[in-house]
């Protein structure tokens, strides 16, 4: 039973969601403290249908409202809108659809999001790559004005998925690079489950890339977040030659997936709630005890990958974090081709603290180190 691994009663939940939207902290980014506090206060309990059907109701006024302006030509007044309904149904949904009102909640994000992406300039386009007898899904933007610009493949992590990382690599437009985001495996929409190999989806996207006249494909770095980390790395060994660069933050290599870490892992507080049911899904079993069987066999030291070569690697972490060992940090520095790495000594995952948002190291690690890698 996952109950038994719960962090947080309805009281302290309640308490905790409202101080993170306050001040704008994961996973409550962008949500306004007032809808917040609405929200909150029509959920009673930890029931996931509380959960969704609370958040969904602010969404579907927000909903209307996008819609409205948009009918009115207000256009940037409908991107507005549009947004702020995606990041209301998708904390609805968080971490992981769990619930009818959660699948609903994931459903509506989807339109939301996509409302949103056809407005802002440059689009964030839907792109389907076609992948075995399945497809990935992925989002595409391209920087205007640059004939073949490099590209990043964005890869999502456990619980932010593919649309949040679109949002972020933004960020990478204004800077003269292309950006695709995409689900890691095990995970929303991903063609693949969460198993050793599964990283060549990845693989499938690269080799799409080089068809495509308009992006420069001799420039393709691969950027993880949390556990897209851990397929960025897995990437970064098995495409070395393909590609230009590979950034970890915060993923798991080794000591993260033993039982006496998960153990205590899975007690985290700094996971909003719902860390274990998360990781389920994300891992494709049943219970706590099928987890701690399974993760050993995804160790980078015991496959030996941790000793191949790989393009450029930035390593970003926070020496204080809960959820991933700071031990796997150093495992990754201290093995393979050299890398460049920033930690944040007062950090948690993925090296965020109160003072250093994941924008703050996005915009100010990130996006130069990946500009440096790319010439642009």
């Amino acid at each position: 039973m996952t109950d038994t691994w719960q962090t947080r009663t309805w009281p302290e939940l309640k308490a905790e969601t409202q101080a993170r939207a306050d001040r704008g902290a994961y996973p409550v980014f962008g949500i306004r403290p007032e809808d917040a506090r609405e929200a909150l206060s029509n959920i009673h309990s930890l029931d996931h249908d509380e959960w969704g059907s609370a958040w969904m109701t602010i969404g579907d006024r927000t909903m209307e409202r996008a819609r409205a302006a948009e009918k009115s030509s207000a256009a940037e007044a409908a991107q507005t809108r549009y947004l702020a309904a995606w990041r209301l149904y998708t904390l609805g949904r968080w971490p992981v659809m769990s619930s009818p009102s959660k699948v609903e909640c994931y459903a509506r994000a989807q339109t939301a999001f996509s409302a949103y992406g056809r407005l802002v300039t440059p689009p964030i386009e839907p792109f389907a790559i076609p992948f075995e007898d399945r497809e990935i899904r992925t989002y595409l933007q391209r920087p205007a004005g640059v004939e073949r610009p490099p590209i990043v493949i964005n890869i999502a992590g456990s619980d932010l998925w593919k649309d949040y990382v679109a949002i972020q690599a933004r960020g990478f437009l204004a800077a003269g690079i292309a950006a695709i985001a995409v689900d890691m495996p095990g995970t929303a929409d991903a063609p693949m489950p969460t198993q050793p190999g599964s990283e060549r989806m990845i693989s499938a996207i690269i080799n799409h890339l080089q068809t495509r006249s308009d992006i420069d494909s001799r420039r393709i770095i691969v950027r993880g977040q949390s556990w897209g980390s851990y397929w960025s790395a897995r990437t970064a060994y098995a495409e070395a030659r393909r590609l230009k660069g590979a950034v970890f933050q915060s993923g798991p290599v080794h000591h993260y997936f033993q039982r006496e870490w998960q153990q205590q892992a899975f007690r985290t507080k700094e996971f909003l709630f719902d860390y274990v049911p998360s990781r389920l899904h994300m891992l494709g079993v049943a219970s706590v005890e099928e987890a701690f069987a399974f993760m050993p066999s995804l160790s980078l030291v015991d496959s030996g990958m941790i000793e191949r070569p790989t393009p450029p690697m930035l390593l970003i972490g926070g020496a204080k974090d809960t959820q991933v060992p700071f031990a796997d940090f150093t495992l990754m520095l201290q093995h393979g081709s050299p890398k460049h790495a920033w930690v944040n000594p007062q950090g948690q995952t993925m090296g965020r603290s109160p003072t250093i948002k994941d924008d703050d190291i996005f915009r100010d690690v990130v996006v130069p180190w990946v500009q440096q890698r790319c010439g642009a």
